[in-house]
């Protein structure tokens, strides 16, 4: 599988930081050898901003790399940088950084998110998606739903086909809430328990009668395989926008609170017996 572009161009940032770094330079010395501002060196490190072949070339010759197979190393990143990622035909529909949480998720080798209000959509079936879109962005027209339902499964197809384990706690509440028709519930019961039966999933349920180490609001943790791609703490904004964070402390402080909600939340065994139980008093 091709790197995606997002990736490509985290990646490239980091190792151009690196290189930076270990010259002691900083953003401002280096946006002024290459005429840039330093907004911009700082949004290709952080790899919100394509890098043009042109300034990578003076970037590596202000850092005094002359290792040829390093230098084609990140021309390719750059090259693979420039590409349009699996979803930007539908990115005028998109929540701010959407986009781009969609190429870190779908790269990812562990996803552990807490949920609180809806199913996961890693989990969701497709008529569960749609409900969950027509609740929470009433305004989309039919087309522009079922085109948000079918970004919903393929990120679903990605990750499965990427061998990702997910680790995922919902609320209770979250099999409660009735969004849908019941018969969309039940499927969607249903489907919860067929998911969890999978080696790469591990669901949990944070139980209403149980007390909560803390309170929160939902989140994600992604990990990657390369040492290099450092975990992303991400968070959700009231309109649906997609916060990333980066730094380092941020993604230790958020791992921390999801270790906590997974010791007090009912084990996977526990959750599964949870959700077919409701499966039963709700048939």
């Amino acid at each position: 599988m091709s790197t995606d572009p997002t990736i490509a161009r985290r990646r490239l940032g980091i190792r151009l930081r690196e290189l930076r770094e270990t010259r002691s330079l900083r953003l401002e010395d280096v946006a002024a050898s290459l005429n840039l501002a330093p907004s911009t060196v700082s949004r290709i490190e952080t790899g919100n901003a394509p890098t043009r072949p042109f300034y990578l070339t003076a970037m590596l010759d202000v850092y005094g790399v002359d290792d040829p197979e390093l230098r084609q190393l990140l021309a390719d990143l750059a090259q693979a940088g420039g590409r349009k990622p699996w979803w930007a035909a539908c990115a005028d529909l998109l929540p701010d950084d959407a986009g781009r949480y969609l190429s870190l998720e779908t790269a990812a080798s562990v996803v552990r998110s807490y949920s609180t209000q809806t199913v996961p959509a890693l989990l969701q079936t497709a008529r569960y998606a749609k409900a969950v879109c027509q609740a929470e962005r009433p305004g989309l027209t039919a087309d522009q739903n079922r085109t948000l339902v079918d970004i919903t499964m393929r990120r679903q197809q990605i990750v499965q086909c990427n061998d990702a384990h997910l680790h995922l706690i919902m609320d209770e509440s979250v099999l409660l809430r009735t969004i849908a028709p019941a018969d969309v519930m039940a499927a969607q019961r249903d489907h919860l328990c067929a998911v969890a039966a999978r080696p790469s999933v591990t669901l949990q349920v944070a139980a209403m009668d149980r007390p909560l180490p803390v309170l929160s609001p939902p989140f994600t943790v992604l990990t990657f395989i390369d040492p290099a791609d450092t975990d992303l703490a991400v968070s959700y904004g009231p309109s649906g926008q997609v916060i990333i964070n980066t730094r380092d402390s941020d993604a230790a402080a958020m791992l921390a609170t999801f270790t906590a909600l997974a010791e007090a939340g009912l084990s996977a065994a526990d959750s599964k017996s949870m959700i077919s139980d409701l499966m039963i008093r709700c048939s």
